[in-house]
């Protein structure tokens, strides 16, 4: 097999993690409690109507919780906020441990000193493979612009400079 031809998993999430992409918590008010995880296969859909789409996978254990509550919010974190983004990762320990926030318009958590938070309402579900694709419907957000945002790259952490812009023109 060539390189080129090598579609292992491995050699697939080496490849697309050269696709920069930011960090987000998603959020609900559960039955059992506030729950949460990180996913950072998270975008636009649609302006009108207002639609977002992520991508949890099909072995998260708190997806359903989510889904059951019917409601969530997006919480796109931070550059300081990369220790929000490994605690929501992990599976099996209360998510919530000293993580301070407060509830949104549809009564989910929102994470103290998120970049943006989006309020959503379960919209509709698809086959993504190993994962599930959930397009929601915006009902309430909001945004700071004086931080700059924790993005994912080639497997690891990193933030945009701060000041830094690509100039138009330049070669």
């Amino acid at each position: 097999m060539t390189e080129l031809s090598d579609l292992s998993p491995r050699r697939i999430r080496n490849v697309l993690g050269h696709f920069a992409t930011g960090l987000t918590v998603i959020t609900a008010a559960t039955e059992s409690g506030p729950a949460g995880f990180t996913c950072q296969s998270f975008a636009s859909l649609s302006l009108e109507p207002a639609l977002v789409t992520f991508s949890p996978a099909r072995t998260s254990s708190t997806w359903p919780l989510l889904r059951a509550a019917g409601s969530f919010t997006v919480n796109i974190l931070p550059a300081e906020h990369q220790h929000l983004a490994a605690q929501f990762a992990r599976s099996g320990a209360d998510k919530f441990a000293g993580v301070d926030h407060s509830p949104s318009p549809l009564g989910n958590p929102v994470l103290d000193g998120t970049l943006a938070w989006v309020d959503c309402e379960l919209h509709q579900e698809y086959d993504g493979g190993d994962h599930t694709i959930v397009v929601a419907a915006v009902r309430a957000l909001s945004a700071r612009s004086d931080v700059d945002p924790l993005l994912f790259f080639k497997g690891d952490y990193v933030a945009v400079q701060e000041n830094a812009k690509i100039l138009e023109g330049v070669a």
